[in-house]
């Protein structure tokens, strides 16, 4: 059986961990990696698109970061309760002609009792922003301990 720790019901220590497992592993840009982390049947809605199963959402990311080039995330608990996370999140990418973008959104993550996401809810709206705006500026991959966080950021 796969598992995921840690596991629901979730206390403040973590979920924090939870949500920065979540974001490492976006910031991998690992399709495998990522899907991993969800359940074999596991439902998402990103946006208008319905995804079912970790072989869907590892297409779907596959696509995802072929068009967000240079993709930095940073997550942010919002709220929790048993096995269910509210984050907020944004990141920055760019696409092929080079015009940057800002993507804000919220997700709803719902945990099955080995810890695996079964479903994901997902709303997330695009800002197009200057190079000069932007403020994720960390090496691709993880990012640094000592970066700011959103609400640091004033995001």
């Amino acid at each position: 059986m796969d598992s995921r720790p840690p596991f629901p019901p979730f206390t403040e220590e973590t979920v924090a961990q939870k949500a920065r497992m979540a974001e490492d592993a976006w910031n991998s840009r690992d399709p495998d990696r990522v899907a991993l982390a969800y359940t074999t049947d596991s439902l998402w809605r990103n946006r208008a698109e319905f995804i079912k199963g970790r072989e869907d959402i590892a297409a779907f990311l596959k696509r995802k970061w072929m068009r967000e080039i240079d993709y930095r995330l940073i997550k942010e608990v919002w709220a929790f309760r048993d096995n269910r996370i509210a984050v907020r999140f944004a990141y920055e990418w760019h696409d092929d002609a080079g015009q940057w973008f800002r993507s804000y959104g919220n997700e709803n993550w719902e945990f099955d009792e080995h810890g695996l996401m079964r479903r994901r809810i997902a709303s997330i709206n695009d800002l197009p922003i200057r190079e000069t705006d932007r403020k994720f500026f960390w090496p691709l991959g993880r990012r640094p301990e000592d970066h700011p966080s959103l609400t640091e950021l004033g995001l």
